[in-house]
Order: structure tokens, then C-alpha cells, then sequence
């Protein structure tokens, strides 16, 4: 049972976080809105949850995108020690990754903590709570709990999230802004970058943990989770609060019929590629099997023929390992299995496990 446990909350990770990077359409809410800014009490945000209880200046706002999303910002004004005279701080905007909000970045101590020791150092921090986040929960239109609020992806950060918080932060410093991005963050810089989106705007960059591409990743059900497009059947039941709120059967579901229904594409595409190059497929085996026949053929004349001065009794006594296979030069190992069973005459219906026995790496996670 807790091993089951495990893998439904692994699953659970994965497929979420594939969820939100791959949502591969990028959806169309009211376009209408203009971003703007709004102060919210100072005793229910993160400010006071995780900033000013340190001694910092913090400053709690809201920012409504042009797709009507109500973004949380907290700025901190001042580190512990006060700046004196008419010094002009930089800007930094501190933007977090996939699945939880701005207040990862205060789980550290002090010392330990980048908004606070950019403070301590004389900038002007911008912490960003992203759409769909425990401070970033509402709509111009939508509640949370409704699926039009969740018809966006990341691409739709980078169209209208991004822009609304550079405009207003550039608006409200007359500067030009450092950024820096966690994971889910970088991937919304480079793309933003690649568009020239912050060309006038941006000072410098830095990427922690930087993901852009996903073709690379190896778990299996992260890597079925990536093709799946998920997004496109999976609706959160509200926002992040430090878990997802989303029943894990039901993700496990989705990916369950998801990938059914792409073996069957899978299946059927395997078999029109073999149809169309059945040809050339039997011609290579049947070369491939000539040569094999032929050295088995030529090795058994070697046994039954053997040198003179070397009694087949010696030749029989010689023990020779099973050839393990890896994956790679199977006609070499083919030679070498088939040459063991002859030699050991081997009965047929002992093959299949002797050989299994004797896989290792590719070989082994494909059998």
C-alpha cells in the first residue's frame, strides 16, 4: 500500500507539472482589459505572512492583466538597514516556478533568503505570485472554481502575464528592470526574450534551474505524460496553495486512456510502416539470418571435425558463458547465443528464460 501511495503521489508531481509547461493551445479569454494597479489590506497577503514580521518595508499590490487575471505583487521598499540620502534602487523582479508561489522564496533563512538579501543590498524587489497561485486567485470574470478561469497555458504568461508586470513595474520606477527566474520562470524569459518582448524594458537576466525543452526527459511517466497533452481534459478544482488541489485517481485516469489511445495510433502506424516496407524488412532478415546459418554451420563442422591432437571429449569439457546482451551488435550476439545453444545443446523451450536472465541496460527494460 505505501508503495502504491508512492507512485500515485509521483505520477501525481509529473503529470502535473506536464500539465501546466505542455498545454499545447493557447486559450482566448476577454482580451479587454487594461492593467492596473490596486492595493489590497495589509494584514492578509505575503507581506505580512513572510516580510515585514523580519523588519523589511513591504508594500502589498495588485495587477489585472489585459487577459483579466488579478496578479498579487509584493514589493519590498526597504531592507533592515534603511538606504539614507537619495539613492535610486534597481529593480529585480523575483519570479517562481511551477506549482507554488512567492512565498518559496522566503522558506530559507534570512541569510539564506534572494528577495531579502536583494533588499539588504539596495534593490527594489518585486516578488510575483503567477495566475492560478494561492495570492494570485482571481478574475476580472472568472472564479476559480469555474474551467474558464483554467483555459490558459504558459504561453499566455508570457503574452499577457509578463508584459502587465514589466509595463506597470517600468510605469511605476522609470527604470529599466533585472529579472529573476526559477524553472517554470526561465521558461517564460526565454521565450519572451526570443520574442523581443523586453527589449526596451530589461536590464539583465538570470535563470535558475532553466528548462526549455522537455525531449531529453527519461521517466517514463513524466515522458507519457508530455505527449499525452494533458491540459487539454484536466481542470484544477481551484487554486495552488501549496498542493494541487485535483483527486489523484483522476489524473491517473486521464493518463491511463491518454496513453490506450496513443498505443492504438502507435500500433496502427507500426503496422502500415511494416506493410509499406515489408520488402526491404524480409530481404534484411533474411540476409542477416544467411549469415548466421552460415557460421553456426561452419562452427558445428569445427565440432564434429575436430583438430588433430584435440580429442572432442576436450572440446566438450570447455565451459562457455552466456552472452549478455545490452542492446547494441544484436548479430554478433545472435551468433554468439545461437553458437552457446548448439554447444550445449540446449533444449528449445529453455532458451527464451536462460536468455532473459542474461539481459542487461536497453535490452533488459525492452524485454
Amino acid at each position: 500500500m505505501v508503495f502504491l501511495n508512492l507512485i500515485n503521489s509521483v505520477a501525481l508531481t509529473l503529470c502535473v507539472i506536464l500539465l501546466a509547461v505542455h498545454s499545447h493551445q493557447t486559450w482566448a479569454l476577454g482580451r479587454g482589459f487594461l492593467g492596473n494597479r490596486k492595493l489590497i489590506p495589509s494584514g492578509e497577503g505575503l507581506c505580512a505572512s513572510s516580510i515585514t514580521i523580519h523588519g523589511y518595508n513591504c508594500q502589498e499590490l495588485e495587477v489585472t492583466t489585459k487577459d483579466g487575471y488579478i496578479l498579487s505583487v509584493q514589493r519590498i521598499l526597504d531592507g533592515r538597514v534603511k538606504v539614507v540620502g537619495n539613492v535610486i534602487k534597481e529593480p529585480v523582479i523575483v519570479q517562481h516556478g511551477i506549482l507554488v508561489d512567492g512565498a518559496t522564496w522566503f522558506f530559507n533563512s534570512l541569510e539564506q533568503n534572494l528577495p531579502m538579501i536583494l533588499a539588504d543590498n539596495g534593490f527594489d524587489v518585486w516578488v510575483v505570485n503567477t495566475r492560478g497561485t494561492k495570492y494570485s486567485c482571481k478574475h476580472a470574470n472568472f472564479d476559480a472554481s469555474r474551467e474558464e478561469y483554467w483555459y490558459w497555458s504558459w504561453d499566455d504568461l508570457v503574452a499577457y502575464e509578463l508584459p502587465s508586470v514589466f509595463d506597470f513595474i517600468s510605469k511605476e520606477t522609470g527604470q529599466k528592470i533585472h529579472y529573476v527566474g526559477h524553472s517554470l520562470g526561465t521558461l517564460t524569459a526565454l521565450v519572451s526574450l526570443a520574442e523581443g518582448k523586453w527589449v526596451n524594458q530589461v536590464k539583465s537576466v538570470a535563470l535558475l534551474s532553466p528548462i526549455a525543452y522537455l525531449k531529453r526527459m527519461t521517466t517514463p511517466i513524466g515522458a507519457a505524460a508530455a505527449r499525452s497533452l494533458l491540459g487539454e481534459n484536466l481542470i484544477p478544482k481551484g487554486c495552488i496553495t501549496g498542493a494541487f488541489i485535483m483527486n489523484p485517481s483522476e489524473l491517473m485516469n486521464a493518463l491511463q486512456s491518454k496513453m490506450d489511445a496513443q498505443s492504438a495510433e502507435l500500433r496502427d502506424l507500426l503496422k502500415s510502416s511494416l506493410a509499406s516496407h515489408s520488402d526491404t524488412i524480409h530481404s534484411t532478415l533474411h540476409s542477416h539470418l544467411l549469415e548466421v546459418d552460415a557460421k553456426v554451420a561452419n562452427l558445428r563442422s569445427t565440432y564434429q571435425h575436430p583438430p588433430h591432437g584435440s580429442p572432442e571429449t576436450a572440446s566438450r569439457s570447455l565451459k562457455i558463458s552466456v552472452p549478455r546482451f545490452d542492446g547494441s551488435n544484436p548479430i554478433d550476439w545472435l551468433f554468439q547465443i545461437t553458437t552457446f545453444f548448439n554447444f550445449h545443446q540446449t533444449p528449445e523451450n529453455a532458451r527464451l528464460q536462460i536468455v532473459s536472465f542474461h539481459m542487461e541496460g536497453r535490452a533488459a527494460a525492452w524485454f
